[in-house]
């Protein structure tokens, strides 16, 4: 079974279908990543580095906002990215 799945060519982050190892070696697209922290089954790493306030993409779409730098091969979760998605205060407060 493939380790991550990536399913746009725009996705700067991909969902784990196993739980991986820091130090382990994901290939997609030709490119070998190098797994920086231990990352749960299902969740995301970054392919690509994101800077801080930069959207994040996944299925081709905006899931939402780094609220810091995140480097390719790094966990991406809660901690690091803002939701976009079903924020009806960030909403109310672009509407102001």
């Amino acid at each position: 079974m493939n380790a991550i799945l990536k399913t746009s060519d725009n996705d700067n982050v991909v969902t784990c279908l196993r739980a991986l190892n820091k130090g382990d070696e994901i290939v997609t697209d030709g490119i070998t990543y190098v797994v920086k922290e231990d990352i749960p089954q299902f969740h995301k790493m970054a392919i690509k580095d994101i800077k801080m306030g930069e959207p994040v993409y996944k299925y081709g779409q905006v899931i939402g906002l780094a609220t810091r730098d995140i480097n390719a091969g790094n966990y991406a979760h809660v901690h690091n990215i803002e939701s976009t998605r079903g924020r009806g205060d960030k909403q109310q407060e672009a509407e102001k």
